[in-house]
């Protein structure tokens, strides 16, 4: 009896532990029905029959997420897969088929080789193990060669699909993905090859109400992207019909320039490079042959007088007949030396850079002359966002205000000679609230990342009709809490920065003494990158109104300054 415990237990503890990976890459893969199911039902069959493994309850999974566009350091799930290897949390992975993993050559070679220096194995259904041993060189070669065939095939099937998407919109097919402003997708009845229905453009009157009126005071009023916006956020009946609930200058653009809108569907309006989508010419789209009655909005002609106006005032810096001998720069490059630190004080949105330009005649000779004024601007504002008052601001009338305040400044800090070990004393509790505020903010967006997990988790039970609420409630539910995630994100980010920008270090503090002999003339004479260098050394931030500008220095001068024009917070009024 006890030889027959022993023969037991020994074989319990050579069962491997076994999770599976799980990938579909369009949402429509996570229908009932779908890839998903297919997926599941035959890598648990596939499991099954290895007596000496035990499916693990915990699976990873990525929902409409693409293995040839997504980087491996981009795809969550392979980095939970990786760590809980670290951890020694299973044994082996297994995929339906090697392209779950993904389609990129050197990069999930070295993903699976990464695992196999933790002593985990990939199988796939297909092909069994794929993992070569760390020492196997030819090994190695194959896996190269078998992801190079992969992602060869994923950019050939990018080409084809390019190539019949152009074939679609020039006979007037929608191709799919979010439905434009001023319309909604409704199931046209027709079935695709895969079986899937299909959707085509309504036009949703409300909207469509809207696109009028954008397209009649672009034309009638000659008002640019950014007024309009303006105009509409003014009015509570166009607010409340809003994209995202506000009206911007970039959305108005987007609307008056898609041809959707006088019936004609078109492709590569936009291309992605280097990570970034930018518009292309008008010259490059793809458009179909002949509008659809049943999609316009706007008539043809009026699109094309709206798209000539927006050329004409487009150009109106350009050098023109009247103005000939006038050369203008219609965009500066440049960088004023605040924009790391201005903000505008009625909205907190970050100051950007930009130009505005005076035009007069010499009354002698007729000449034409022009200057170009350097200004800080609100971007919320410029993109017509509700906004009080001033949105811009000259440089030369401001920076000398902030200059000359940041010299009284330093010369109070050099009049103490122990100034360096105060500011670290008085620092410490600075330091010590934001390093709080930051792990308050990590608290949360760890939370968010759990309530996603968790929902992530019930996707099975969802497919099957065993959970509460239906599969498209999870995935909305889902999209809601990685869009919170990223905000949340981006405080934790800010928070980081924060703490960070509040340390001044002695290397700092020689350099910034270095410099303060001739103090002002490096801001009346040195270049901008030398200013902006001083500037971040010392400001946080700047908060600026027509009225007030507050100065929010690294360094408090509250606790040996009694005459200092600072308040409680280390700010200078001026």
């Amino acid at each position: 009896m006890n030889q027959t415990k022993n023969v037991i237990a020994n074989k319990t503890e050579k069962l491997l532990r076994v999770r599976m990976l799980l990938r579909v890459s369009s949402n429509q893969q996570l229908d009932e029905g779908g890839d998903l199911i297919t997926q599941r039902k035959i890598v648990e069959e596939y499991i099954a029959n290895h007596s000496d493994w035990i499916l693990d309850d915990k699976e990873y999974f990525e929902g409409g997420v693409s293995g040839y566009k997504n980087s491996v350091a981009d795809r969550d799930a392979l980095q939970e897969a990786y760590q809980d290897a670290k951890n020694q949390e299973y044994d082996i992975l297994v995929v339906y088929k090697d392209d779950r993993l993904g389609r990129r050559m050197w990069e999930i070679g070295g993903y699976i080789m990464s695992l196999k220096s933790l002593g985990i194995d990939i199988y796939t259904v297909k092909d069994g193990c794929i993992s070569p041993e760390t020492d196997d060189v030819m090994g190695q070669i194959m896996l190269a060669l078998r992801y190079g065939n992969a992602q060869k095939s994923s950019a050939d099937t990018g080409m084809r699909v390019k190539d019949t998407a152009k074939k679609l919109v020039t006979q007037g097919k929608f191709m799919g993905g979010k439905a434009p402003y001023g319309y909604i997708l409704q199931h046209s009845g027709e079935i695709s090859k895969h079986g899937r229905a299909l959707k085509h453009l309504v036009i949703c009157p409300e909207q469509a109400e809207v696109v009028r009126h954008i397209y009649d005071l672009s034309l009638t009023k000659e008002y640019g992207s950014a007024k309009i916006a303006c105009t509409l956020n003014t009015n509570e009946q166009y607010r409340r019909l809003a994209p995202n609930d506000v009206w911007k200058g970039g959305t108005i653009t987007s609307i008056l320039t898609n041809p959707i809108y006088c019936g004609y569907t078109a492709y590569n309006r936009r291309e992605r490079l280097n990570g970034r989508n930018r518009s292309l010419n008008s010259s490059e789209w793809i458009l179909a042959n002949k509008p659809n009655p049943d999609i316009i909005i706007i008539d043809e002609d009026i699109w094309m007088k709206v798209q000539k106006k927006r050329e004409i005032r487009g150009k109106k810096y350009s050098k023109s007949l009247e103005n000939q001998d006038v050369t203008i720069i219609s965009r500066n490059d440049g960088m004023l030396s605040l924009v790391d630190v201005l903000h505008c004080g009625y909205c907190g949105c970050k100051m950007v850079n930009g130009s505005r330009y005076n035009y007069w005649t010499i009354k002698d000779t007729g000449e034409r002359k022009t200057s170009k004024i350097p200004i800080y601007k609100c971007q919320n504002a410029w993109q017509g966002v509700p906004h009080d008052k001033t949105k811009q601001f000259r440089a030369d009338r401001i920076e000398p205000i902030i200059y000359g305040a940041l010299a009284e400044y330093i010369n109070h800090l050099l009049e103490n000679e122990n100034i360096l070990e105060e500011i670290t004393e008085n620092n410490k509790a600075e330091k010590q609230r934001r390093s709080n505020d930051l792990a308050r903010e990590q608290k949360k967006l760890n939370q968010i990342r759990q309530d996603i997990a968790v929902l992530e988790e019930h996707i099975p039970n969802a497919m099957t009709g065993t959970y509460d609420i239906s599969l498209k409630e999870l995935m909305d539910n889902i999209r809601k809490q990685k869009s919170k995630e990223q905000e949340q994100s981006a405080v934790v980010q800010q928070k980081e920065s924060d703490l960070q920008a509040s340390t001044i270090t002695s290397k700092d503090w020689e350099e910034i003494k270095g410099n303060i002999p001739s103090w002002h003339e490096v801001f009346l004479y040195a270049d901008t990158p030398t200013k902006r260098v001083l500037v971040n050394k010392l400001i946080e931030r700047i908060d600026i109104t027509r009225e007030r500008i507050v100065i929010r220095f690294k360094i408090s001068l509250d606790e040996f300054l009694p005459q200092s024009p600072m308040d409680n917070n280390g700010v200078v009024s001026k």
